[in-house]
């Protein structure tokens, strides 16, 4: 356990409703940096939630980074923030076949979370941006609209497909199941639900399916950095935006909180929550990465350094 206590590190979510949150942190192995902001933005309330975690499994040093965007209350995103890596990193093929590992992963969270729901008269349900790097692999998973987007060759490319009912595939799929999609606003599944798949949900969950849609990337000199956040960004900012606004910015937890300081600016009415990844390979190692080891942890009001080791169990939810 020795090699696996020296490995573990995971972020802490703090209470971000009076105000944004900032962090950041490099992986032992100087492969990766990493950086984050959330904000409720202009709602009162906040729905999001992040995680940014490096863990140890089977001798290989693993980082796992999420998004989740809740809607009818905060309860499935905080459920998920605090369960899916767990349920994934415990697989036991998460090393073998990741990528069945992180579809059943997905599954029995959501299963899981249902179960827990019993008592609730309110549904509650949550998108889910994740990316999962495992060696030179990089494996984004989702379900919902929150988004992955990599930096790779200098272009803006989209990893992940938000989940939209008007989708002609989605919407197939609803119709095949016994639901409807119709004009509300917006395009909804049943005239509530503004996206096709998402945790929780209990009430559509025969249509609002937590199967996440999986995109490997190789992690090589090409690959850059990765941004996943919420629709509280993606609203507001394209994709090829957003890649431009931050290539310059090496320290992470800045480039996070640039996307999401821009998308206040320009008057997303939702929650905002960034998370940045940036590749080191042939970049200079650590040295240009975040501003050294000790700014782990970024402001004072977030926590993501060696000294929370053994994984999220400090979070607070948001």
């Amino acid at each position: 356990m020795g090699y696996l206590n020296s490995v573990l590190q995971s972020s802490s979510q703090v209470h971000a409703e009076d105000g944004p949150v900032s962090g950041g942190g490099l992986s032992q192995n100087g492969k990766f940096s990493y950086g984050y902001a959330s904000s409720p933005g202009k709602r009162s309330s906040m729905e999001d939630f992040y995680e940014t975690r490096i863990d140890g499994v089977d001798g290989e040093i693993v980082g796992l980074f999420g998004v989740f965007d809740g809607h009818g209350g905060a309860r499935a995103a905080e459920y998920v923030k605090e369960n899916l890596f767990s349920n994934l990193i415990s697989h036991p093929k998460f090393i073998s076949d990741t990528k069945s590992a992180i579809a059943d992963a997905y599954n029995r969270t959501d299963s899981e979370f249902l179960k827990s729901e019993n008592n609730q008269n309110r549904d509650a349900g949550s998108t889910a941006s994740t990316a999962i790097l495992v060696g030179d692999r990089l494996l984004v998973a989702n379900v919902g609209d929150s988004r992955a987007v990599i930096c790779r060759g200098g272009n803006a490319i989209a990893v992940s497909r938000d989940h939209k009912p008007d989708q002609s595939d989605e919407r197939q799929r609803i119709e095949e199941a016994g639901g409807f999609v119709m004009w509300a606003g917006t395009w909804r599944v049943g005239g509530v639900l503004a996206v096709s798949r998402a945790f929780g949900d209990r009430l559509l969950k025969q249509y609002v399916v937590a199967d996440p849609e999986i995109q490997e990337e190789k992690i090589d000199n090409s690959l850059e950095f990765l941004i996943l956040a919420s629709d509280g960004l993606w609203d507001v900012v394209s994709n090829e935006e957003a890649v431009a606004m931050i290539k310059p910015i090496q320290d992470p937890e800045q480039a996070a909180k640039r996307l999401m300081q821009e998308a206040y600016q320009r008057g997303s009415a939702d929650n905002i929550t960034c998370v940045v990844v940036r590749f080191l390979a042939n970049q200079g190692g650590s040295s240009r990465s975040v501003s050294s080891a000790a700014n782990q942890g970024g402001s004072s009001r977030s926590v993501s350094s060696a000294a929370n080791q053994g994984g999220s169990s400090r979070s607070v939810s948001a």
